[in-house]
This record gives C-alpha cells, sequence and structure tokens, in this order.
C-alpha cells in the first residue's frame, strides 16, 4: 500500500508474541517492484514479545523506517553498570524485486540464525488432529505403527498427556503423566516408538496455566495479574509470569527434569493466548526468560530439536528462530488456505523452518474434501508433516501417502535447502507454482497447484528460473530432457490430473 506524505503506517503487537495479524517485518519498494525486479528495502525484527515497526514518508518524500520491542509502558531504567541489549533490526537492500530479497532473508537465516541449518527436517507425525484431547497409551501405539508404515520419521504426541488434561479446561501447570492414561508413565511408549524407527516428541505449553489444576491452586500468584482486578481467563487459561525469577526457574526445572528422565528427541513449545492484566516490565521480562529457557535447554540437551509455537504462527520471528528448529506455521491445515499462508511465509523465512502438515481428507476446520496427492504436494513446500485419524484413511490412500512420503525425502534436501522462487502467486482460483533450485544448479524441484478448473482453461507454460542456462535436465519420471536456456525462456508445461484439487511434481537433474 501507498505510504501517505507526511503519515505514518504502523504494523505492531500487544498481545505478549508476534502475532498472528501481522508479523515483525517491512519491505518498502519504489513502487514499481515485481516479484524479480526492481528495488526493494526490508527490514526484519528478532523478537518474540511485544513489538512496533513504523515507516514514515516525509513532506519532502523521504522514507524512514524504525522498529524495536515496545509498548512496555515506560523506558526501561538501568541500575549503575547494568546492560541491556535491544533486540536486533536488521536490514536488507535488493536489487531484483521481492523474490530476490526472500532468498537473501532465507539464506542470512541458514547463515547466522538457525541453531541446526544443515539438518534436513524429518517426516512427522503429530497426533492433535488424530486424538484431540483423547490420548492414551494404546491408541498412540496404535497411530504410532501406522505413522511407521508411512514412513515417518518423527512421532510427535500432542495435548492431553498429562495432569488432569481432558479437555482445554484443566490440567496445564501439572506436568507429569496422568495416570489413567499412561499407568506405566511415558518410556513404554517412547521405547515402542523407537522401536518402530522412530524418534520420539512432545506437546507442552509452558507458559500457561488452567486455574484447575494443582500449581495454580498451590501459586494462584505467579499468574500475569494486576492487584485488585479480576484475572481474564482466555481459552480457561491464564499467564504464567515469567518475569519473577522463581516461575521461570520453575519452568526450566520441570522442562530439563522431563527431558533427561526420558529419551524425548522433540517439544513443540505450544503458547495459546494473548498477554492480559500485564504489569508495564512484564512485556520484556517474559521474551527474555522465554529465550532463556530454550537456550538453557539447548545446551543441556543438544540433542533435542524444538519447534515454536503460538496457536500456530502467533509466534514466528528471526529471534525464536533463532533457538528454534522450526515453527508450526498455521493452525489451519486446509489446503487452499495453505498456499497462501505458505506464500506469505515465504516471505522471510525459509522452507526448512516452515512446517506444514497435510491432514484428514475433510479438513477438520474448513470441511474442504480434497485428494491426498493435493494434501501432500502442498506440504511438500516446506518440513512435510502428516496428521489425522490415520486409522480411518483407507488403506490404498496410506499407501498412496507412503509413496508421496518417500518422494518427498528424495527431494526435500533441496526444497529446505536450495532458493525458492515463487514463478505464479496464489489466487483464488488460478495455479499456483513454486520452485526450489540447489546451490550448484544440478537439482530443481517444481510445485503446481491448481485447486480449480474452468472449462476450457489453459495452462500455458511457466518459465522456470535460476537453472544452468548451458545444462540439460532430465525429469527422471518421464525420462524427458530439457535443456535449462529453453526451461527459463519457454517455460515447462504442468500435467495436471483432471478435475479440482489437481497438482503436480516435478523434479529436475542436470545430465551430460
Amino acid at each position: 500500500m501507498p505510504l501517505v506524505p507526511g503519515g505514518e503506517t504502523v504494523l505492531t503487537s500487544r498481545r505478549g508474541i508476534t502475532r498472528h495479524q501481522s508479523n515483525p517485518w517491512l519491505t518498502v519498494d519504489s513502487g514499481d517492484a515485481t516479484e524479480e525486479h526492481g528495488e526493494t528495502w526490508t527490514a526484519a525484527l528478532a523478537w518474540s514479545g511485544t513489538w512496533r515497526i513504523a515507516a514514515l514518508r516525509t513532506l519532502g518524500g523521504h522514507v524512514t523506517v524504525s522498529g524495536g520491542s515496545g509498548h512496555d509502558g515506560a523506558p526501561r531504567t538501568l541500575a549503575p553498570g547494568a546492560r541491556w541489549e535491544t533486540p536486533v533490526f536488521a536490514g536488507l537492500y535488493a536489487a531484483d524485486g521481492f523474490g530476490g530479497a526472500s532468498r537473501r532473508w532465507h539464506e542470512h537465516a541458514r547463515r547466522h540464525v538457525l541453531p541446526t541449518p544443515d539438518e534436513v527436517r524429518p517426516v512427522l507425525y503429530n497426533s492433535w488432529e488424530g486424538t484431540w484431547f483423547d490420548v492414551n497409551e494404546d491408541n498412540q501405539r496404535e497411530i504410532a505403527a501406522l505413522a511407521a508404515e508411512m514412513g515417518v520419521e518423527l512421532f510427535v504426541m500432542d495435548d492431553g498427556w498429562f495432569g488432569g488434561r481432558t479437555s482445554e479446561r484443566a490440567g496445564l501447570g501439572d506436568w507429569w503423566p496422568n495416570p489413567d492414561r499412561f499407568p506405566n508413565g511415558l518410556t513404554p511408549l517412547i521405547q515402542e516408538v523407537h522401536k518402530l524407527g522412530m524418534r520420539f516428541g512432545l506437546w507442552v505449553e509452558p507458559e500457561m496455566v488452567n486455574p484447575d489444576s494443582d500449581l495454580y491452586r498451590a501459586h494462584p500468584d505467579w499468574v500475569l495479574h494486576m492487584p485488585n482486578r479480576g484475572r481474564t481467563e482466555i481459552r480457561n487459561q491464564l499467564v504464567l509470569d515469567f518475569g519473577r525469577s522463581e516461575v521461570a526457574e520453575w519452568a526450566y526445572g520441570w522442562l530439563d527434569r522431563l527431558l533427561a528422565e526420558h529419551e524425548i528427541d522433540f517439544i513443540k513449545w505450544d503458547m495459546n493466548r494473548p498477554f492480559t492484566e500485564t504489569p508495564p516490565d512484564a512485556f520484556t521480562a517474559h521474551t527474555e526468560a522465554v529465550y532463556s529457557i530454550l537456550d538453557r535447554l539447548r545446551a543441556a540437551h543438544p540433542q533435542v530439536r524444538i519447534e515454536s509455537c503460538a496457536s500456530g504462527g502467533g509466534r514466528v520471528d528471526l529471534g525464536v528462530l533463532a533457538r528454534t528448529d522450526q515453527v508450526w506455521t498455521s493452525d489451519n491445515t486446509d489446503p487452499v488456505d495453505r498456499i497462501h499462508i505458505q506464500h506469505g511465509y515465504s516471505q522471510v523465512y525459509p522452507a526448512q523452518a516452515m512446517g506444514a502438515w497435510a491432514s484428514d481428507p475433510v479438513n477438520p476446520l474448513t470441511r474442504r474434501l480434497a485428494p491426498v496427492r493435493f494434501r501432500f504436494h502442498v506440504a511438500m513446500a516446506g518440513a512435510l508433516g502428516i496428521s489425522g485419524s490415520l486409522h480411518e484413511w483407507p488403506a490404498a490412500e496410506r499407501q498412496e501417502a507412503a509413496a508421496l512420503v518417500a518422494q518427498y525425502k528424495d527431494i526435500r534436501h533441496v526444497v529446505q535447502h536450495g532458493a525458492l522462487y515463487r514463478l505464479t502467486p496464489p489466487t483464488v482460483e488460478g495455479t499456483t507454482v513454486v520452485q526450489y533450485v540447489s546451490a550448484d544448479r544440478s537439482e530443481a524441484v517444481v510445485l503446481a497447484w491448481r485447486p480449480a478448473v474452468r472449462h476450457g482453461q489453459a495452462d500455458p507454460p511457466v518459465r522456470l528460473a535460476g537453472l544452468d542456462p548451458s545444462a540439460r535436465y532430465q525429469d527422471p519420471s518421464t525420462g524427458t530432457t530439457y535443456d535449462g536456456a529453453v526451461l527459463m525462456a519457454y517455460g515447462l508445461e504442468p500435467a495436471f490430473p483432471k478435475g479440482d484439487y489437481a497438482s503436480t511434481l516435478i523434479h529436475l537433474r542436470t545430465v551430460p
């Protein structure tokens, strides 16, 4: 949108996290930039709490951009000799459009931000859309076996395993296995998952507490609150005040014990509500405490990988990515919606840090029915995951899913570590095409999605990008060989199956 002379455009969050409705980055261009042409100036903030970014256009036509953590209510006062480091607000200039800027941000994340940039992210299964809160050892064993048959490498048990957590109304804060659901603790399930050849992951929400919990009954003063005022519950939960050292230390203590006493390979750290009744200095102190706990956990348990989540993508930024291996992009797993969500995410953040699930045939949010091929092809654009009631999937669909998982494993090094080209942007009904190219330009992966088709609609060739013009590329699935120069000048015609929710994947390799 145009910047108004003499006016200020502000992006912000006062929710205690980076927020779903906006994200702490901003791109300014001269008004004529396109995906691959024109000058852009981008700034991104490495901060996971409240923040503010503003772009001001002066009456003289100059543009200034400022950003940082904010909304604490008062300047920060430092005692003599004290030190406070402000969050990094990084700037980037690109002369090759929005796509060129994105590729540089992705490279920046891989080189300077992500703690495990060289690792390929495993294919995971998450139990949330499969069992919701109805978690127990028997049904998790059953689902784990089905997931292993499909080629899953990491099995993650989501909410419902601890305390009195049979619904969202109780249990947060009581972080020990529910004795009715796991009478022998977590160890038998973890051992079974490892026996099946998968890693084991676990969902946690350390910053939250339900009033109906032993923790809250013992420490009602541990939550964010204002004296002599009511406490606002959202999702039946309150926010623990990590700005208090004893609260943050308690959280680190149980997480450290959980990981030390169990062979857990992965944790999904969730955060499902914004701050309310927040003392002025709590916004910054809370985020700094979260960072400290994550840093300490990584140092004490270097083998454990961590996913950031906040009701989906409510905590996505360069600050949290410096301490986690990936983020859960959105709780919306509808494949059509995800095309648009993943397009926005890719503006700054790389595919290897973008959790993307293929879920049930009928999506639990939109009730949209989409074929397994389409659902998986959309999710293959990031770090592939699966969720849903696998025992209800037809056997033929599970077999097709297993073949798609195997195909993803063959291309993921290009998707997760390659350069991204957004060849055609998402529209309501049109075709969206993205392409990934390996660093040495010897491989390319093209993913194309067409949610709807009209009679007589043509699918024109799509010009590829970033290839070696002097090389020859072959599609191993068909044996067809192409000149790199031709692929970039004329293009490639995606072959879609008939009907709506059509998609295709093309993997190209150089040949002599």
